[in-house]
């Protein structure tokens, strides 16, 4: 038994098809876009991550700056 019932020669089968349909150049380069997909999705996630991380300590302060503006402001409108 292979995954999910299917034999280690019914994939081989199968990736033979695939070979005769497609071509080695074909699937060479499909190859080779997906693993820039996937390199570009982890550098992008990888990034927002980092960017992620600054982002609270930002908007804590912001939101600090903000209120304590407002506050001064209030105090002189009374």
């Amino acid at each position: 038994m292979g995954l999910g019932g299917i034999s280690i020669w019914q994939l081989l089968i199968v990736l033979a098809i695939i070979v005769l349909l497609f071509g080695t150049k074909k699937l060479r380069g499909m190859g080779g876009d997906l693993g820039n997909a996937v390199k570009g999705f982890k550098k992008a996630m990888s990034d927002e991550d980092n960017n992620d991380a600054s982002k609270p300590k930002d908007a804590i302060q912001n939101q600090t700056q903000n209120k304590s503006s407002s506050t001064e402001t209030d105090k002189e409108k009374v």
